[in-house]
């Protein structure tokens, strides 16, 4: 008895039962598995599973801003929604949501990874590449640095 690979929708649904994919990310994962013998056709099976609702942008949006926003800045979260494919009003919509509690999310990353303020030029230099590698903006990270809460300025 021979072993049957698995379909691209049997593979994309395995996918998207770990977590929301963009549309762009399941043609990246399953282009290799392809098989022009056997006649599939990744564009069907992607216009199939979003036409029942299985691949939803405005749901990868918000899971990528659930698990991302804590630990990284609008930046990055930005950056993360580009790459998935997702469309620019769907990134601006999120920007917006993450724009207000930008201070508040560096400053409980900052608490966790330092909890002081720097002492010296060194150490608020590193403080301050920690949280710009992160993705906050620049005046975000210089408040949190100097030690403004987010309620002294909000």
């Amino acid at each position: 008895m021979a072993f049957q690979k698995p379909s691209l929708t049997a593979r994309a649904l395995r996918l998207l039962s770990q977590r929301e994919h963009s549309r762009l990310e399941l043609e990246r994962k399953l282009a290799p598995h392809v098989d022009a013998e056997q006649g599939d056709d990744l564009g069907a099976v992607l216009d199939g599973l979003e036409a029942k609702g299985f691949i939803n942008p405005e749901r990868v949006a918000q899971s990528v801003l659930y698990r991302r926003a804590a630990k990284l800045g609008r930046g990055r979260v930005l950056q993360e929604l580009r790459q998935k494919g997702l469309d620019e009003e769907l990134v601006q919509a999120a920007s917006e949501q993450l724009k207000a509690s930008e201070h508040q999310r560096a400053w409980q990353v900052w608490q966790r990874k330092f909890g002081q303020l720097a002492t010296t030029p060194q150490e608020k230099a590193k403080q301050m590449r920690f949280l710009a590698s992160r993705g906050f903006d620049a005046d975000v990270l210089r408040r949190v640095v100097q030690g403004i809460a987010p309620e002294e300025d909000d």
